[in-house]
């Protein structure tokens, strides 16, 4: 079977490439092994940070309509759990990853862009959840995900219209961080994946668990993650190179292991 997902890991810097041209199509294969490398990049030390890319031309622009088609009621029960289990083993990948979108973000696509923590899009990209038009909804957690980063009113107008988003509206509605000229999207989300793996990665661990865990709780609750993991921090030699840095030659200039 051709591979449809690669990862590969450079400088502490994991890539993980959506390969199944000419739409990186979502279908079941890439779902489980997109699954799959996200859980290798969340267990391995050579990797820092991750970085989402689909190629120059096309992030995602959705799912597999024509398998898709053909599954009744019973077969999508039998799979939806898989499906939205692929993402979230992306969401939850303990280190910082972005998506370089390029081209077409759609339904699946949108939903994965979604499960990064930094999302930077070329000036021609175009985002949405269209799966209204085809009578269903959102599977992969964009009814989740979306309104908890733009909010419910717009998440809402988007899913239910269907409409798609180009570059300069997804970023005024902050579905996407950063929009730069399409050929420099891989490279500008490289350099942002690059630089935090340079940092204290158990810190960079426990500031996205504190933001993540906390976003889905009462503040008490996030404020009990977030003190524990700040003072957990102090048994790390990260801590310790940083605060030393710090002291001895000033801000900024800590080397972490």
């Amino acid at each position: 079977m051709t591979e449809t997902v690669h990862l590969e890991v450079a400088d502490g810097v994991g890539v993980i490439r959506l390969d199944r041209p000419p739409m990186n199509a979502l279908d079941v294969a890439l779902q489980d092994r997109l699954g799959e490398l996200a859980a290798e990049v969340s267990g391995r030390a050579d990797v820092r940070s991750v970085v989402l890319w689909g190629g120059e031309k096309v992030f995602a622009a959705g799912a597999d309509i024509k398998e898709m088609r053909v599954m009744d009621h019973a077969a999508m029960v039998a799979r939806a759990r898989g499906l939205q289990d692929a993402f979230t083993a992306v969401a939850r990948i303990p280190k910082p990853v972005v998506a370089a979108v390029t081209g077409y973000a759609l339904g699946g696509g949108c939903e994965l862009a979604l499960c990064a923590d930094y999302r930077i899009a070329a000036d021609n990209a175009k985002l949405g959840q269209p799966e209204i038009l085809l009578g269903v909804i959102p599977g992969a957690g964009g009814t989740q995900r979306l309104p908890r980063l733009i909010g419910p009113s717009k998440a809402k107008d988007l899913i239910f219209t269907g409409r798609m988003v180009k570059a300069d509206e997804a970023l005024s509605l902050g579905l996407v961080d950063r929009v730069v000229p399409a050929d420099e999207v891989y490279a500008q989300a490289h350099a942002w994946a690059a630089r935090l793996a340079q940092g204290p990665a158990i810190a960079l661990r426990a500031a996205k668990e504190s933001v993540d865990a906390g976003l889905e709780t009462d503040i008490d609750t996030g404020l009990t993650i977030e003190r524990g993991w700040f003072a957990g921090l102090f048994a790390t030699e990260d801590r310790e190179i940083g605060m030393r840095s710090f002291v001895e030659e000033g801000p900024g200039k800590a080397k972490f292991r």
